[in-house]
Protein backbone atom coordinates (compact mmCIF):
# COMPACT_ATOMS: atom_id res chain seq x y z
CA UNK A 1 0.00 0.00 0.00
CA UNK A 2 1.31 3.69 -0.48
CA UNK A 3 2.17 5.17 2.97
CA UNK A 4 -0.58 7.98 2.70
CA UNK A 5 -3.05 5.31 2.38
CA UNK A 6 -1.45 3.07 4.79
CA UNK A 7 -1.74 6.04 7.25
CA UNK A 8 -5.22 6.57 6.55
CA UNK A 9 -5.86 3.09 7.10
CA UNK A 10 -4.55 3.02 10.36
CA UNK A 11 -6.16 6.32 12.08
CA UNK A 12 -9.40 4.68 10.22
CA UNK A 13 -8.86 1.24 12.35
CA UNK A 14 -8.01 3.70 15.39
CA UNK A 15 -11.72 5.57 14.51
CA UNK A 16 -13.08 1.81 14.47
CA UNK A 17 -11.86 0.47 17.28
CA UNK A 18 -12.64 3.58 19.87
CA UNK A 19 -16.04 3.42 18.43
CA UNK A 20 -16.76 0.07 20.49
CA UNK A 21 -16.17 1.80 23.63
CA UNK A 22 -18.51 5.28 22.33
CA UNK A 23 -21.32 2.40 21.64
CA UNK A 24 -21.02 0.91 24.90
CA UNK A 25 -21.67 4.40 26.38
CA UNK A 26 -23.95 4.95 24.45
CA UNK A 27 -26.36 1.90 24.97
CA UNK A 28 -26.69 2.98 28.62
CA UNK A 29 -29.92 5.27 27.49
CA UNK A 30 -30.57 4.36 23.48
CA UNK A 31 -31.83 1.09 22.48
CA UNK A 32 -29.59 -1.05 20.25
CA UNK A 33 -31.86 -0.13 17.03
CA UNK A 34 -32.85 3.41 17.71
CA UNK A 35 -29.04 4.08 18.14
CA UNK A 36 -28.41 2.61 14.95
CA UNK A 37 -30.88 4.46 12.62
CA UNK A 38 -29.96 7.79 14.48
CA UNK A 39 -26.66 7.16 13.60
CA UNK A 40 -27.20 6.99 9.71
CA UNK A 41 -29.91 9.90 9.92
CA UNK A 42 -27.64 12.10 10.43
CA UNK A 43 -24.63 10.30 8.74
CA UNK A 44 -27.11 10.50 5.36
CA UNK A 45 -28.64 14.21 5.96
CA UNK A 46 -28.30 16.58 4.71
CA UNK A 47 -25.21 15.37 2.92
CA UNK A 48 -27.00 13.13 0.45
CA UNK A 49 -28.70 16.74 -0.71
CA UNK A 50 -25.12 18.01 -1.93
CA UNK A 51 -23.50 14.52 -3.30
CA UNK A 52 -25.04 13.04 -6.42
CA UNK A 53 -26.17 9.07 -5.81
CA UNK A 54 -23.42 6.61 -6.76
CA UNK A 55 -23.24 5.23 -10.43
CA UNK A 56 -24.31 2.08 -9.19
CA UNK A 57 -27.97 0.24 -10.11
CA UNK A 58 -31.03 1.33 -7.48
CA UNK A 59 -30.68 -2.80 -6.42
CA UNK A 60 -27.23 -2.68 -5.99
CA UNK A 61 -27.64 0.38 -3.59
CA UNK A 62 -30.11 -1.33 -1.79
CA UNK A 63 -28.34 -4.21 -0.98
CA UNK A 64 -25.10 -2.33 -0.35
CA UNK A 65 -26.95 -0.22 2.47
CA UNK A 66 -29.08 -2.87 4.18
CA UNK A 67 -25.75 -5.50 4.58
CA UNK A 68 -22.77 -2.61 5.46
CA UNK A 69 -25.31 -0.93 7.49
CA UNK A 70 -28.30 -2.18 8.40
CA UNK A 71 -28.07 -5.51 9.50
CA UNK A 72 -24.45 -5.20 10.32
CA UNK A 73 -24.85 -2.44 13.06
CA UNK A 74 -28.43 -3.35 13.94
CA UNK A 75 -26.64 -7.06 14.86
CA UNK A 76 -23.47 -5.72 16.48
CA UNK A 77 -25.49 -2.88 18.40
CA UNK A 78 -27.80 -5.63 19.66
CA UNK A 79 -25.10 -7.93 20.65
CA UNK A 80 -23.42 -5.56 22.39
CA UNK A 81 -26.66 -4.63 24.43
CA UNK A 82 -26.59 -8.63 25.14
CA UNK A 83 -23.46 -8.29 27.03
CA UNK A 84 -20.58 -8.43 24.82
CA UNK A 85 -17.80 -6.48 26.29
CA UNK A 86 -16.39 -3.36 23.97
CA UNK A 87 -12.95 -4.80 23.60
CA UNK A 88 -14.15 -8.55 22.62
CA UNK A 89 -16.30 -7.36 20.10
CA UNK A 90 -13.89 -5.48 18.60
CA UNK A 91 -11.71 -8.38 18.19
CA UNK A 92 -14.71 -11.38 17.31
CA UNK A 93 -16.36 -8.61 14.63
CA UNK A 94 -13.18 -9.38 12.69
CA UNK A 95 -14.03 -12.57 11.46
CA UNK A 96 -15.02 -10.57 8.72
CA UNK A 97 -11.67 -10.61 7.29
CA UNK A 98 -11.49 -13.53 6.76
CA UNK A 99 -15.40 -14.10 4.73
CA UNK A 100 -13.63 -11.00 2.79
CA UNK A 101 -11.27 -13.15 0.92
CA UNK A 102 -12.97 -16.21 0.84
CA UNK A 103 -15.77 -14.26 -1.21
CA UNK A 104 -13.09 -12.82 -3.13
CA UNK A 105 -11.82 -16.42 -4.14
CA UNK A 106 -14.57 -17.58 -4.45
CA UNK A 107 -16.24 -15.61 -7.28
CA UNK A 108 -13.49 -12.74 -7.97
CA UNK A 109 -10.89 -15.58 -9.02
CA UNK A 110 -8.32 -13.85 -6.29
CA UNK A 111 -5.78 -16.04 -4.94
CA UNK A 112 -4.61 -15.69 -1.40
CA UNK A 113 -0.82 -16.64 -1.12
CA UNK A 114 0.50 -19.53 1.76
CA UNK A 115 1.50 -16.83 4.40
CA UNK A 116 -2.40 -14.96 3.79
CA UNK A 117 -4.13 -18.61 4.14
CA UNK A 118 -1.52 -19.19 7.34
CA UNK A 119 -2.31 -16.03 8.83
CA UNK A 120 -6.18 -16.43 8.55
CA UNK A 121 -5.60 -19.75 10.40
CA UNK A 122 -3.83 -18.49 12.96
CA UNK A 123 -6.23 -15.34 13.32
CA UNK A 124 -9.40 -17.51 13.49
CA UNK A 125 -7.98 -19.71 16.43
CA UNK A 126 -8.08 -16.53 18.72
CA UNK A 127 -11.96 -16.20 17.22
CA UNK A 128 -12.12 -19.79 18.61
CA UNK A 129 -10.49 -19.04 21.93
CA UNK A 130 -12.82 -15.84 22.30
CA UNK A 131 -15.79 -17.95 22.04
CA UNK A 132 -14.88 -20.76 24.38
CA UNK A 133 -14.79 -18.19 27.07
CA UNK A 134 -17.59 -16.76 26.78
CA UNK A 135 -19.80 -16.34 30.09
CA UNK A 136 -23.04 -16.29 30.77
CA UNK A 137 -25.74 -17.75 27.84
CA UNK A 138 -26.94 -13.82 27.38
CA UNK A 139 -23.49 -12.92 26.29
CA UNK A 140 -23.10 -16.09 24.28
CA UNK A 141 -26.62 -14.45 22.37
CA UNK A 142 -24.27 -11.41 22.02
CA UNK A 143 -21.46 -13.32 20.72
CA UNK A 144 -23.12 -14.74 17.76
CA UNK A 145 -25.12 -11.49 16.51
CA UNK A 146 -21.27 -10.26 16.82
CA UNK A 147 -20.70 -13.12 14.39
CA UNK A 148 -23.70 -12.13 11.92
CA UNK A 149 -22.49 -8.51 12.21
CA UNK A 150 -18.91 -9.46 10.80
CA UNK A 151 -20.51 -11.63 8.23
CA UNK A 152 -22.67 -9.29 6.74
CA UNK A 153 -20.05 -6.41 6.44
CA UNK A 154 -18.16 -9.01 4.72
CA UNK A 155 -21.00 -9.35 2.22
CA UNK A 156 -20.67 -5.98 1.70
CA UNK A 157 -17.13 -5.93 1.08
CA UNK A 158 -17.44 -8.63 -2.09
CA UNK A 159 -20.42 -5.92 -2.94
CA UNK A 160 -17.81 -3.09 -2.79
CA UNK A 161 -15.05 -4.95 -4.76
CA UNK A 162 -17.42 -5.72 -7.82
CA UNK A 163 -18.49 -1.93 -7.92
CA UNK A 164 -14.99 -1.15 -8.87
CA UNK A 165 -14.28 2.97 -8.69
CA UNK A 166 -17.29 4.61 -7.35
CA UNK A 167 -17.27 7.47 -5.32
CA UNK A 168 -16.54 6.62 -1.72
CA UNK A 169 -18.51 9.70 -0.27
CA UNK A 170 -21.30 8.98 -2.35
CA UNK A 171 -21.91 5.67 -1.47
CA UNK A 172 -21.46 5.92 2.09
CA UNK A 173 -24.15 8.78 2.22
CA UNK A 174 -27.09 7.11 0.15
CA UNK A 175 -26.38 3.65 1.88
CA UNK A 176 -26.77 5.26 5.18
CA UNK A 177 -30.00 7.26 3.71
CA UNK A 178 -31.02 3.51 2.56
CA UNK A 179 -30.38 1.68 6.40
CA UNK A 180 -32.65 4.50 7.80
CA UNK A 181 -35.74 2.82 7.11
CA UNK A 182 -35.45 -0.78 8.11
CA UNK A 183 -33.70 0.09 10.97
CA UNK A 184 -36.50 2.80 11.94
CA UNK A 185 -39.04 0.07 11.61
CA UNK A 186 -37.47 -2.52 13.13
CA UNK A 187 -37.17 0.03 16.45
CA UNK A 188 -40.78 0.88 16.33
CA UNK A 189 -41.95 -3.34 15.72
CA UNK A 190 -39.15 -4.59 18.20
CA UNK A 191 -38.60 -2.20 20.93
CA UNK A 192 -41.60 0.13 21.03
CA UNK A 193 -42.73 3.68 21.05
CA UNK A 194 -42.34 3.20 24.64
CA UNK A 195 -38.67 2.29 25.14
CA UNK A 196 -38.16 5.17 21.87
CA UNK A 197 -39.87 7.90 24.42
CA UNK A 198 -37.73 6.74 27.48
CA UNK A 199 -34.44 7.25 25.68
CA UNK A 200 -35.48 10.42 23.89
CA UNK A 201 -36.85 11.76 28.36
CA UNK A 202 -33.02 10.23 29.47
CA UNK A 203 -30.72 11.84 26.15
CA UNK A 204 -27.72 13.40 27.88
CA UNK A 205 -24.37 14.85 26.61
CA UNK A 206 -23.32 11.27 26.22
CA UNK A 207 -25.55 9.54 24.29
CA UNK A 208 -25.71 12.77 21.61
CA UNK A 209 -22.02 12.42 21.46
CA UNK A 210 -22.06 8.96 20.73
CA UNK A 211 -24.56 9.52 17.80
CA UNK A 212 -22.75 12.50 16.23
CA UNK A 213 -19.09 9.98 16.60
CA UNK A 214 -21.00 7.30 15.15
CA UNK A 215 -22.15 9.21 12.18
CA UNK A 216 -19.19 11.90 11.01
CA UNK A 217 -16.19 9.91 12.50
CA UNK A 218 -17.17 6.29 12.18
CA UNK A 219 -19.47 6.11 9.23
CA UNK A 220 -19.07 9.64 6.63
CA UNK A 221 -14.92 9.36 7.51
CA UNK A 222 -14.09 5.70 8.41
CA UNK A 223 -16.32 4.19 5.92
CA UNK A 224 -15.06 6.81 2.90
CA UNK A 225 -11.57 5.87 3.18
CA UNK A 226 -12.87 2.25 3.95
CA UNK A 227 -14.72 1.74 0.74
CA UNK A 228 -11.90 3.44 -1.11
CA UNK A 229 -9.62 1.28 -0.56
CA UNK A 230 -11.12 -1.73 -0.56
CA UNK A 231 -11.97 -0.75 -4.12
CA UNK A 232 -8.42 0.05 -4.49
CA UNK A 233 -6.54 -3.38 -3.01
CA UNK A 234 -6.92 -6.44 -3.71
CA UNK A 235 -8.92 -7.87 -0.79
CA UNK A 236 -6.53 -10.34 0.67
CA UNK A 237 -4.11 -7.12 1.45
CA UNK A 238 -6.97 -4.68 2.38
CA UNK A 239 -9.52 -6.81 4.48
CA UNK A 240 -7.03 -7.93 7.21
CA UNK A 241 -6.52 -4.42 8.11
CA UNK A 242 -9.39 -3.97 10.59
CA UNK A 243 -7.20 -6.73 12.70
CA UNK A 244 -6.25 -3.50 13.88
CA UNK A 245 -9.18 -2.29 15.74
CA UNK A 246 -8.84 -4.75 18.40
CA UNK A 247 -5.77 -3.11 19.54
CA UNK A 248 -7.86 0.00 20.08
CA UNK A 249 -10.62 -1.47 21.24
CA UNK A 250 -9.62 -3.70 24.04
CA UNK A 251 -7.13 -0.52 24.85
CA UNK A 252 -9.93 1.37 25.61
CA UNK A 253 -12.35 -1.42 26.75
CA UNK A 254 -9.77 -1.26 29.76
CA UNK A 255 -9.07 2.23 29.92
CA UNK A 256 -12.23 3.70 29.89
CA UNK A 257 -14.78 1.25 30.65
CA UNK A 258 -12.70 -1.01 33.09
CA UNK A 259 -13.47 -4.01 31.08
CA UNK A 260 -10.80 -6.87 32.69
CA UNK A 261 -7.97 -8.09 30.85
CA UNK A 262 -7.77 -11.79 31.84
CA UNK A 263 -5.28 -14.39 30.65
CA UNK A 264 -7.26 -15.49 27.74
CA UNK A 265 -8.48 -12.23 26.01
CA UNK A 266 -4.48 -11.51 25.88
CA UNK A 267 -3.80 -15.08 23.97
CA UNK A 268 -6.70 -14.30 21.39
CA UNK A 269 -5.50 -11.31 20.89
CA UNK A 270 -2.34 -12.10 20.31
CA UNK A 271 -3.20 -14.89 17.31
CA UNK A 272 -5.48 -12.34 15.76
CA UNK A 273 -2.88 -9.77 15.47
CA UNK A 274 -0.22 -12.38 14.72
CA UNK A 275 -2.70 -13.66 11.86
CA UNK A 276 -2.50 -10.10 10.52
CA UNK A 277 1.37 -9.73 10.74
CA UNK A 278 1.64 -13.01 8.62
CA UNK A 279 -0.66 -11.42 5.97
CA UNK A 280 1.12 -8.40 6.00
CA UNK A 281 4.58 -9.62 5.62
CA UNK A 282 2.74 -11.72 2.38
CA UNK A 283 1.30 -8.72 0.83
CA UNK A 284 4.96 -6.69 1.16
CA UNK A 285 6.38 -9.41 -0.23
CA UNK A 286 4.00 -9.52 -2.97
CA UNK A 287 4.41 -6.09 -3.86
CA UNK A 288 8.41 -6.09 -3.87
CA UNK A 289 8.33 -9.06 -6.29
CA UNK A 290 5.91 -7.18 -8.60
CA UNK A 291 8.04 -3.47 -8.44
CA UNK A 292 11.29 -6.02 -9.15
CA UNK A 293 9.20 -6.67 -11.91
CA UNK A 294 7.63 -3.90 -13.89
CA UNK A 295 11.61 -2.77 -13.41
CA UNK A 296 12.92 -5.71 -15.30
CA UNK A 297 10.39 -5.24 -18.30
Amino acid sequence: MAPLHLALAVFTMVIWGLNFVVVKLGLATLPPLLFSALRFLLAAVPLVFFVRRPAISTQLLLRWGITQFALQFGFLFTGMQMGMPAGLTSLVIQIQAFLTIALSVLFLGERPKPLQVAGAIVSLSGMIVAGLFIGSKATLIGFCLVLAAGTSWASANFMTRRMGPIDPIALVAWGSLVAVAPLTLCSLIFEGPKAIGLAAHNANWISIGAVLYQSYANTIFGYTVWSALIARYPSAIIAPLPLLVPIAGMAGGVLILGEPMPGWKWLAAALVLGGLCLNQIQGMISARAASRTRREA
